[in-house]
């Protein structure tokens, strides 16, 4: 409907509509550096007691901001995820940030992307809108996780029904199934309910951009912030709550009336970025995960700095379109 809107071809050679999608922010603590000056780069890979996860979309692989590339590797030098699944690379961007960092990673031709500080142990599968790899993250005894990244469809997005057209709720659910986004998710929660099932042994990670909000947060205590509506139960996060994943931010900030973290949109609080009318916020980046040897420990949404709005984004330290979610995980 908008200059937002962009279609990628992904890996699988399957269209997948992609869309500039998720809300505003909460700002994350600064991490230390993990290598020489500051470096980002890692050295032999220890045990890992802790695992610290991030979705990032890179809106166009960084092409919409000055420097994109540069700015993309200071996010992740700052905030010192271990492994991050990314979206919208552009062909490029996981392939690029990996080698500075010297860590693993995996390409698609256009749209995904997994990069990792600990080795991958695996051949990358995929399903609808979603690729995974195994990643060995303790040398020492061998513990594994899997971890997937997605990037659901786009159109028709659920907020606009809602806040834009007014539509019922089951006329909405209609769309979210048009839009591809109930058939993704479907298809992803069937092809991961093997690893789920044995996720005690080998954690899950499902991260991405699933262009929808949560029926965790859209609910009659945020009816004011959602334009009205109460409890919502959308369809994508509900297939993968009963699939047996676990939506970590929401577990670390459960009230979603005090901590919205909304990802949707750092650079669009009007619907034309600085114009137009006000642009539904929503949390739309997820880190969901399943298995008992992890345990939230902590989980926010950030940006850096104040982003200027859609035009003016050029000069903005952060690099793209969404915030980035990172959860810390203890590991036992």
């Amino acid at each position: 409907m908008s200059a937002k809107r962009r279609v990628f071809l992904s890996a699988t050679g399957a269209v997948v509509a992609l869309a500039a999608t998720a809300a505003a922010a909460v700002a994350g603590p600064e991490a230390k550096p993990d290598g020489p000056s500051g470096s980002g780069k890692p050295g032999k890979p220890a045990a890992a007691s802790e695992l610290r996860v991030m979705t990032l979309n890179l809106w166009h692989g960084g092409a919409k901001v000055d420097d994109g590339l540069a700015k993309q590797i200071a996010v992740i030098k700052k905030h010192r995820p271990d492994v991050v699944g990314l979206q919208e690379t552009s062909g490029h961007s996981a392939k690029e940030i990996a080698e500075e960092l010297g860590w693993d990673h995996w390409q698609s031709d256009a749209d995904l992307g997994i990069i990792s500080r600990f080795p991958f142990t695996s051949e990358v599968e995929t399903s609808q809108a979603a690729a995974g790899v195994r990643i060995r993250i303790d040398e020492a005894t061998g513990q594994e996780v899997e971890l997937w990244t997605a990037h659901l469809g786009y159109d028709p997005y659920g907020p606009y029904d809602a806040c834009f057209d007014g539509m019922a709720v089951e006329d909405i659910f209609q769309r979210e199934a048009q839009s591809g986004r109930t058939p993704q998710a479907e298809a992803i929660a069937k092809d991961l309910a093997p690893k789920i099932a044995a996720a005690d042994e080998t954690p899950v990670l499902l991260v991405g951009d699933f262009n929808t909000p949560s029926h965790l947060d859209w609910t009659e205590a945020t009816k004011d912030s959602h334009c009205g509506y109460g409890q919502v139960d959308w369809p994508v996060t509900k297939i993968f709550e009963k699939a047996g994943l676990k939506d970590s931010f929401r577990e670390a900030n459960p009230d979603p009336a005090a901590v919205p973290g909304n990802t949707w949109s750092p650079v669009y609080p009007k619907h034309e970025g600085s114009t137009g009318a006000d642009e539904p916020q929503d949390r739309i980046d997820f880190i969901d995960y399943a298995g008992d040897k992890l345990a939230v420990k902590d989980s926010v949404s950030f940006v850096e700095g104040d982003p200027k709005p859609v035009p003016d984004q050029a000069g903005n330290a952060w690099p793209t379109d969404h915030a980035a979610v990172l959860t810390t995980f203890t590991v036992g």
